[in-house]
């Protein structure tokens, strides 16, 4: 079975507009994700019910995760120490292509032909499958969402529930013409029961596991896994050789600072109090152990990472628990989904994590798809300024004034853009100036055909707005009220 790659070649300005108006016109996807995301807002409302708590929660919560980036290096190298301990290798990955190498080289080494794999984002990062899959080694998804997006060569479209945007008629379908296209499937519980046989002997068969990381603790060495499935464990458990990939960022200090983030992550995501499986691993196999891979290898990765740590602001993006629920509240992502995006990382977060990973240059144009309303800073369960990392990114990429670059082809220098907002200071310095542009902007506003190029992104989704006959300022003096 063939995974999706990712086109870089996608990611572009003008492929966002095209799949966008594409998915916006699309009925039964509107219907799918309107459905979805109602669910999960109110699944996570209910949870959340106690504002007192969730503040509490939510600052402890930050608390946690700002004290793990403030110890960051003396961190990493704790708990390299301690896995070690343990019986982890430990590998450091500075690339996707370093990352994919180490992972090629422990299957190569075991002779592996066929890999489980856990659900795991960073593993998406990475484009694992295809990279695997390149070098003759079947790589197989066990979350069912991955699963069914796997199986109809997709990316998946969102970072908790892959296949949201399907339905279940959709995923009926997909099961009848690419599955088993005898067996019944209709129900939810009749597909699961479908996957699970198919999946069930390929656990057995496989000669590695991969799996992701939610968080590793530094004074343990133990790497804890989030799931509702139970097919995480059998990609950790079975395999003789277990792959955990991980961001640096998903390292925390103590053991004790899990519970606070894991409620936090579990309520936030799908609105679940706790998951049905916690996983927490701190070694392979031991010799009096009956189950358990008789090797595990931790692979950290940076791509990117260690240039958002270097600065203030934009440190903040590694504080993400990857719960998913700035994109449930995202009225953009809401529309249009995460195919839209052509990334990993779709919605919100994707916004601010992908031109940082890619660079200006080439995601920057995803840090402007965002009315800025605030609705994905109000509902981070860490408290992530995203609002403000999209103003930051945006002007980096106009202004081409950063501390660093953020890439190795730094910036990009947008001068139309740059004299338009010169062009707009000096008429707000100007309240002449001001009235009189305000007044032709009015006029011709008003009689300009929302068909005209200038209108028509705007207009092809909505209706063009009329300007009022008089202005705000005018209403007041009329009502007697001071200008001050």
């Amino acid at each position: 079975m063939r995974e999706c790659q990712m086109n870089n070649d996608q990611l572009s300005p003008e492929t966002f507009q095209r799949d966008t108006f594409a998915a916006l016109n699309n009925p039964q996807l509107r219907r799918n994700f309107k459905r979805a995301m109602g669910g999960l807002m109110e699944k996570r409302q209910a949870v959340f019910a106690d504002e007192d708590e969730w503040q509490q929660l939510r600052e402890l919560g930050r608390s946690v995760r700002a004290n793990t980036l403030r110890k960051l290096p003396e961190l990493l190298e704790q708990m390299e120490v301690n896995c070690t301990k343990n019986g982890i290798q430990v590998h450091w990955a500075e690339s996707i292509d370093e990352a994919n190498a180490l992972v090629l080289e422990i299957a190569q080494r075991h002779g592996v032909k066929g890999v489980v794999k856990g659900k795991s984002m960073v593993s998406e990062e990475m484009e694992l499958n295809h990279f695997l899959e390149q070098h003759g080694i079947e790589a197989l998804e066990a979350d069912l969402g991955e699963y069914i997006i796997q199986v109809d060569h997709e990316l998946p479209s969102h970072i908790i529930m892959p296949a949201i945007h399907k339905n279940k008629d959709q995923i009926a379908q997909l099961f009848r013409e690419k599955v088993d296209p005898v067996a019944r499937a209709e129900t939810a519980e009749e597909m699961t029961a479908i996957a699970r046989r198919v999946l069930r002997q390929k656990f057995y068969d496989a000669d590695m596991g991969v799996s992701g990381v939610n968080f590793a603790v530094a004074e343990t060495g133990t790497l804890c896994l989030v799931e509702n499935e139970g097919n995480g464990r059998f990609c950790t458990t079975l395999p003789p050789v277990h792959v955990a990939v991980m961001g640096l960022e998903k390292v925390v200090e103590r053991l004790e600072d899990v519970p606070p983030l894991l409620s936090l992550l579990t309520r936030s995501a799908t609105g679940q109090v706790i998951t049905t499986y916690f996983n927490m691993i701190t070694s392979p196999r031991k010799s009096a152990e009956k189950d358990g891979p008789h090797e595990v290898h931790l692979i950290l990765l940076d791509n990117g990472r260690s240039r958002m740590h270097a600065d203030d602001l934009l440190r903040d993006t590694l504080l993400c628990i990857r719960c998913g629920a700035c994109m449930n509240h995202c009225p953009v992502y809401s529309r249009i989904g995460g195919h839209a995006y052509n990334t990993t990382y779709p919605g919100p977060i994707g916004k601010i994590l992908t031109p940082q990973m890619k660079g200006l240059h080439e995601a920057g144009h995803l840090a402007d798809a965002s009315s800025l309303c605030g609705a994905c800073v109000e509902v981070c369960p860490v408290k992530i300024p995203i609002t403000n990392i999209l103003l930051r990114l945006r002007h980096d990429k106009v202004e081409n004034k950063r501390k660093f670059p953020l890439t190795k082809s730094g910036g990009l220098k947008a001068k139309t853009e740059s004299l338009v907002w010169k062009g707009w200071a000096t008429v707000f310095a100007s309240p002449k100036l001001y009235r009189l542009k305000s007044f032709g902007i009015a006029k011709m506003g008003n009689l300009t055909p929302a068909w005209l190029p200038i209108l028509r992104n705007w207009t092809s989704v909505r209706s063009k707005p009329r300007f009022a006959k008089k202005s705000l300022h005018q209403l007041a003096r009329e009502e007697g009220l001071s200008d001050e």
